[in-house]
């Protein structure tokens, strides 16, 4: 059950990255409080799926499938999403990849392919659900996926880190910017949290040390996060804007 300060009934959300991982429970969370779903990502297949699921609760989902790295597909996606569901209230800026190396090991197709999905993908989407924001006059949400890592940095995510903090800094640029049409801007910054992306990581050797070092002793559980975004994606956060937060149980302390 829904608290009523979060409920999102009439509200229509844009989520990138939503084939998989934080982007597919995070669509899913958004869904269950009320708001039509547009998800979007590469694989279309996968977000036909995550439709049918939604929509076995009589929630509404729109499969959009999506490169946030190409500025028409970016735009393309949220003239769709307006069309078919109504103006985009609430955009979930979550795409995004890693690369697991020594900083000396990275080479310029690592770095393109980082900085061009977490920092430029993450910017045209901004900028797209922004304009579009401005020109319907009715404010909105705008909540981008930074990391832990952006605050602090970790060994062989050098590229990873470097993409998600300038994300952060991206948020507190344009929540200063946006404020005057009511768009609230806020990062969330997760800590380690097992998704797809990373689970041969978290399931290693290595990572299982890692894990018996934290404070907490175990990894954060996905729905940590619920919270925090349907309280970012509600009307409950209309005074907080350009923060950037992390959700970490005391991760960031080591």
């Amino acid at each position: 059950m829904v608290d009523s300060g979060h409920n999102l009934q009439g509200r229509v959300a844009l989520v990138t990255g939503a084939s998989s991982g934080l982007g597919e429970h995070m669509a899913m969370t958004l869904a269950r409080a009320g708001a039509h779903v547009a998800i979007a990502a590469r694989r279309g297949d996968r977000l036909t799926a995550l439709a049918d699921r939604i929509e076995a609760f009589d929630g509404r989902a729109l499969p959009i499938t999506m490169d946030v790295t190409k500025v028409g597909e970016v735009e393309a996606a949220v003239a769709t999403a307006e069309t078919e569901l109504g103006g985009v209230d609430i955009l979930l800026n979550n795409a995004g990849l890693a690369v697991q190396k020594y900083a000396q090991d990275c080479t310029e197709a690592d770095y393109d392919l980082v900085m061009d999905t977490n920092l430029k993908g993450a910017w045209l989407t901004a900028q797209a659900v922004g304009r579009h924001m401005i020109r319907h006059g009715r404010g909105g949400k705008i909540i981008n996926l930074a990391s832990l890592v952006a605050l602090k940095p970790l060994s062989q995510l050098a590229l990873y880190g470097i993409s998600k903090a300038a994300v952060a800094q991206m948020t507190r640029c344009l929540a200063l910017e946006w404020l005057r049409y009511k768009i609230q801007v806020n990062a969330i910054c997760p800590g380690y949290i097992e998704t797809e992306m990373n689970r041969e990581h978290w399931q290693s050797e290595g990572g299982q040390a890692l894990i018996r070092r934290m404070p907490a002793r175990h990894l954060l559980p996905i729905e940590a996060l619920d919270g925090i975004v349907l309280l970012l994606a509600s009307a409950a956060s209309d005074g907080i804007t350009g923060a950037v937060i992390p959700v970490d149980e005391a991760q960031a302390l080591m």
